[in-house]
């Protein structure tokens, strides 16, 4: 069953959260990506199967509100407190909390002020830990790609706009779509203002000490071929999340969930697993 629910997020914005299968289940909160939207992750239906998963629209995007000041995308406290609206107000106990790419950005400004007390564990799809002058160089360089900084989708221009658009939804894709799939991902990302997505995109955050304080599991996965997100955000990630766990996609660029889906899938399934049934503490503990 897919139900839809409009929760009230940071400063009243209306957030449009996709909930699928047994309201029972262990739930897997995944979080989109910068100009995206939950029919980003049509192909992880089938987890619904043995997960309730969580699909919220973020703020400014999909279906969700969409105000225009820079104040409500530019910080972490309206990201975090929408994660945690969602949370409380559908009841979810010991979540995994997983974010691709800017979701990946969302799911450390929740870690930041709330800490991991309340999730299973967290996941990173071709994120990383910091953003803007706080990136890795490597990875700095790889994102100045004109099609990969998409500087185009701050335009007002429409044209102009729809070009980046196109340009960007193409890099995120090693094995390209076919064209319906492509087409879809044009229009869902049309769906972003441009300063939106100028405020939600251009943000200076450091946040390796946030990852060092996670005690519980992370789970960071990226494609071999990136034009996005290279390995270097997610080896720095790595490094500084205490119960990491690497997962590396050969086949896939930015979207492995939707390039490699079958393996992805199992493999986010049993990283779940793991997160919502660890095993016995050593002897003399617990």
């Amino acid at each position: 069953m897919n139900r839809k629910h409009c929760i009230t997020g940071h400063g009243g914005v209306q957030l449009c959260v996709h909930d699928l299968g047994p309201e029972a289940a262990p739930a897997i909160i995944l979080v989109h990506g910068w100009s995206q939207c939950h029919l980003s992750f049509a192909r992880q239906s089938e987890l619904a199967e043995r997960f309730r998963l969580i699909l919220p629209d973020l703020r400014g995007h999909g279906q969700s509100d969409k105000p225009l000041d820079p104040v409500c995308y530019d910080n972490s406290r309206p990201w975090a407190e929408d994660m945690q609206a969602i949370i409380k107000t559908l009841g979810l106990e010991a979540p995994l909390l997983v974010g691709w790419s800017m979701g990946g950005w969302v799911v450390m400004d929740y870690l930041e002020h709330f800490g991991d007390a309340a999730l299973a564990g967290v996941g990173l799809i071709g994120s990383s830990i910091t953003t803007g002058a706080h990136l890795p160089p490597a990875a700095a360089k790889v994102r100045n790609d004109p099609p990969a900084k998409a500087m185009g989708m701050y335009s007002e221009d429409l044209a102009e706009n729809l070009a980046a658009v196109q340009a960007f939804v193409a890099v995120c894709f090693y094995q390209q779509p076919d064209a319906a799939t492509l087409a879809q991902a044009v229009g869902y990302n049309m769906l972003v203002p441009p300063k939106v997505r100028a405020a939600a995109r251009l943000r200076q955050e450091d946040r390796r000490a946030v990852a060092e304080a996670t005690v519980k599991p992370a789970w960071v996965a990226w494609g071999v071929h990136e034009r996005l997100a290279p390995a270097e955000m997610g080896q720095q990630a790595l490094s500084h999340f205490p119960k990491a766990e690497e997962q590396i996609y050969h086949k896939s660029g930015h979207s492995p969930f939707w390039e490699e889906a079958a393996a992805f899938n199992a493999d986010l399934a049993a990283f779940a697993n793991r997160c919502f049934t660890p095993g016995p503490a050593p002897v003399g503990e617990g």
